[in-house]
């Protein structure tokens, strides 16, 4: 699918709080708006915020009454609507946490960008209507999320997130040894 066709749709990347670099905001858009089309909202608006973990925090506690950071936000604006295919205008907003982002990434032994299009994902699912309050409601979200991860085009690691990953594999490796080497 030749997504050229699909670059109205209004998709706005922006950063908050500490966050520079990789991802690209262009990435992002580009990423959202690939699973926007999987999803059948050609039209949406959607905005997404990449921010660190101060900054997830104080949305957290604001909005959830929680005080601690989260790995991704979403805040729908359109909830109570039908969805699917209404291409009714605004979806919402996701806020990704790219601290928690890139710890999670080390954890879980996978690219930041693959981590980034996760928390993406299941933000747009949130957006949506969907949840994950039983374990079905979580399989089922988590296979949903896996199909509009794999929708995204150019899956494979760019030049810049091979090098950011062999860094956060480096100092994965040497907090080990030192865990395992009390000298150190």
């Amino acid at each position: 699918m030749d997504l050229a066709e699909f670059t109205f749709m209004p998709v706005d990347v922006v950063r908050r709080g500490r966050v520079a670099g990789y991802p690209s905001s262009s990435e992002v858009t580009r990423c959202a708006v690939a699973m926007l089309v999987e999803l059948g909202e050609r039209a949406a608006d959607l905005s997404v915020v990449l921010c660190d973990d101060p900054t997830i925090r104080r949305l957290n506690h604001a909005y959830r009454r929680k005080d601690r950071p989260t790995d991704v936000l979403a805040f729908a604006l359109r909830e109570g609507l039908p969805s699917k295919g209404a291409d009714q205008g605004t979806l919402g907003d996701v806020v990704i946490s790219m601290t928690t982002a890139r710890r999670q990434a080390r954890e879980h032994d996978h690219s930041l960008r693959r981590e980034v299009l996760t928390l993406l994902a299941h933000g747009l699912l949130h957006l949506l209507g969907w949840d994950h309050r039983t374990d079905a409601e979580d399989q089922r979200m988590r296979a949903r999320v896996d199909r509009l991860v794999a929708a995204v085009p150019g899956r494979s690691s760019t030049q810049r997130e091979r090098k950011s990953n062999e860094r956060l594999g480096r100092a994965a490796v040497r907090r080990a040894h030192a865990k395992r080497d009390p000298r150190r």
